[in-house]
């Protein structure tokens, strides 16, 4: 699965979010930022993206997923 294809899905799934997909062979990393984490624990943050892949890690497609979530205001701190 292309890291392109993955980025698409997150951003459809999350309103005005920006996703960011790299990959080593099926072993993944995301960084999705978006406002709709706003006040959100890190657990209730993945589960959102893991809810949008779920189907592509269960086929086998995306072997293992590392999510980095932030806010925009957190990754503007981060940069």
């Amino acid at each position: 699965m292309q890291t392109s294809e993955v980025e698409k899905i997150i951003e459809a799934g999350i309103p005005g979010c920006t996703a960011t997909v790299t990959a080593d062979g099926s072993k993944y990393t995301a960084i999705v930022v978006s406002d709709e984490f706003e006040g959100k624990t890190m657990v209730a943050e993945q589960k959102m993206v893991y809810a949008l892949v779920n189907d592509h890690i269960q086929s086998g497609a995306i072997h293992a997923l590392t999510i980095k979530a932030y806010t925009k205001a957190e990754w503007a701190e981060q940069q």
